[in-house]
This record gives structure tokens, sequence and C-alpha cells, in this order.
């Protein structure tokens, strides 16, 4: 089969790789119709990935067609609609059963395209194991791009607002505005927020972020900025603060918006091992702080709805679809934030 697969810093090639097979008779191959980007591919395009392979399939978003089924697939059918969690558990204890992946009592939790262990979906083909609980059939009134965006970055940015405690009439700062980010502004205001502040250096984004009703500050001084947010809120800065980019600079920016009793979700996958904590300026304001990745299907049930009655429009921040062959010229865009890149969506044959 035609994949995308890392070969080293900032190389990732179309290739052939073999075509995936049953291993298990929970598995199922997924003829994969579209996958998509993520903002945490780039840590392995940039050399600082999550082990030492090189030569696997990269990507973890995917949504496609049941092409074969092992003899203990129960649910899903040959030639059904499936969006793939980029979460994937044993489906059999009970937090997978919950959808809680990541407290996965066997420690079969983990994700596709990180290394060799588990083959990437940025490809013609995927391995869905555990095929019942880690891939669903598309429900009815999402498209295929709808989907797709559930499969992780949607999930992603709605598990981060509701780490932030965003409640009705909240004032929210999101800070950093590529997809996951933006899909944050989109979920703050349903979930109420009554203002929502939005940050990033780039203009294009800030811009779009404006458009969904929210106010763009340029993050670019980081004092000016908050001196921004004290005058808008008469001191009392941002009650929620979601933080999608994962950097030390970034997270100390997202502590200093928030105000007394606030809370801090950080979601940005961690750029630095160790980053300095203003333990003293936490204590002193009170502040709640989570950190963590999101666990898809849980947050299934509440997104699905969402999307169907329009209050979620996720597939607005895809901002460029491409063929497989072109991926490698997609990485390059998307790393560098060119034309306007947000969500990359590439489709096998297209």
């Amino acid at each position: 089969m035609k994949a995308l697969a890392y070969f080293g810093q900032r190389d990732i090639r179309f290739t052939e790789l073999i075509d995936p097979k049953i291993e298990d008779d929970r598995d199922a191959i997924i003829q994969v119709r579209a996958c998509a980007i993520c903002g945490s591919d780039l840590h392995i395009y940039h050399g600082h990935g999550f082990s030492e392979d090189i030569g696997f399939c990269v990507g973890h978003e995917a949504v496609g067609e049941v092409v074969e089924a092992g003899r203990g697939v129960r649910q899903l059918k040959v030639g059904q609609r499936v969006m793939v969690s980029a979460a994937v558990g044993c489906g059999q204890c009970a937090p997978c059963l919950a959808g809680v992946v990541n407290r996965c009592v066997t420690n079969s939790g983990n994700c596709y395209g990180l290394s060799a262990k588990l083959q990437g979906s940025q490809a013609e083909y995927l391995r869905v194991p555990t095929a019942d609980f880690n891939a669903r059939a598309i429900p009815e009134g999402l498209s295929d791009e709808q989907a797709l965006m559930l499969t992780d970055a949607q999930a992603t940015a709605w598990f981060g607002a509701r780490n932030a405690d965003i409640r009705p009439g909240s004032t929210v700062a999101v800070v950093g505005l590529g997809p996951i980010g933006l899909m944050g502004v989109e979920s703050a205001f349903v979930m109420g927020a009554s203002r929502v502040f939005a940050i990033d250096r780039v203009p294009e984004r800030r811009a779009l972020a404006a458009s969904l009703g929210a106010t763009a500050l340029d993050g670019d001084d980081p004092k000016a900025l908050a001196a921004q947010l004290a005058e808008a809120t008469q001191g009392r800065m941002a009650d929620c603060v979601l933080e999608a980019v994962g950097y030390e600079a970034t997270i100390s920016l997202a502590m200093r918006l928030a105000g007394r009793r606030g809370t801090v979700s950080v979601i940005g996958v961690a750029q630095e091992r160790m980053v300095a904590f203003p333990m003293w300026h936490a204590f002193n304001m009170g502040l709640t702080f989570r950190i963590g990745t999101c666990s898809v299907p849980e947050e299934w049930p509440a997104l699905v709805p969402l999307v169907q009655a329009g209050r979620l429009h996720p597939e607005r921040f895809i901002s460029h679809r491409l063929s497989l062959s072109e991926g490698a010229r997609a990485y390059e865009l998307f790393d560098r934030r060119e034309d306007g890149a947000l969500k990359m969506v590439l489709r096998p044959g297209g």
C-alpha cells in the first residue's frame, strides 16, 4: 500500500509499505477515505518523536470503510463508514468501556503512528485493533470531514475546554490558535462563555478567531497582552484559560492571564521535558491547573449531537485538501504556517 512514513528529521516520504493484515480475531482493516495531520505529528516530523523507529507509517486521525473484519468483530460490518479514535484501548476493562482509554487497566492504551508498534493512519489501509471499541460507525448527519475532526482534534479541544471549567458567563482566554485552539474558541462559546480572548502571533489565525466572535489579541508581547486583558476585564482577568501550544513560555502566559480562583487547562503537547512552575503565584491566586491528553471516545457522546445540530463546525478549520501523495508538502506547509495552513486533510488516491 501507499503511505506516509517517517525516515528522520523533516523527512516524511510517500512510499510503499506492507499492507496491514488481521492479527487478532477482533481486528478490522479499514480502507482510509480521509486522514489528517495533527499538531502532535510535527513532533515526529521535527525528529523529537516518541520512539527511535524509522520507516513507520505516521498519523492518528482517519475515517474510512471497513473492508475486512476478524471473526470476533460483532459491531462493525464490511462496507460500513467508520471513524477511528486516535486513542486505542483494550475495549474490555471498566475504564475503556467508560471511554477513558488513558486509564486502561491492561496498559493497552496507545496511539497510532508513534512507532512501528502500531502503524499510523496516513495510508491507504489501516489495521484497527479491538475494532468494535476503537472504531465507530459514522453517525447519520455527519460528513466524512466532520467525523474526521472528531477522531482527535475536536475531541481534544472539547476536553481542554471542559478541563478549563468553562461555565455560562465565563470569561475565557485561549492561548494558541492552531486548529485545536480555534476549535477551543468555538467550544467555549457553545459552553456559554460570555467573552473569549483569542491569542496568537499569526494575524490570519487571529482574524479567524475574531470571525467566531472572539476578541483577538497579538501574543507577541506577554506583558502588553496581560495589560490589555486586565484593562478589558477591569482587572479580573480570565476565569478560564485554555493553552493549546505546550511551550514553557505559553504555559507561563496562561498562568499570568488567569484571575483569582481561575482555572488553567493545558492541552498543548509538552515541548520541553521540564518547565518552571510559578508555585507561589498559583498558590496566591488560588488557581486550578490541569494538564493531560484526551481520551477520544469519552468525548463522543457530547460532541456528536453538537455537530449534528450544527452548533459545532469543526470542518470549518480545514484549510487544505490534498492527495496523500502530496503529504510531504502538506507537512512542510503546516510546519511553516504558510498559505493559511490549519487542518491539513489528505485523501489516498485523491
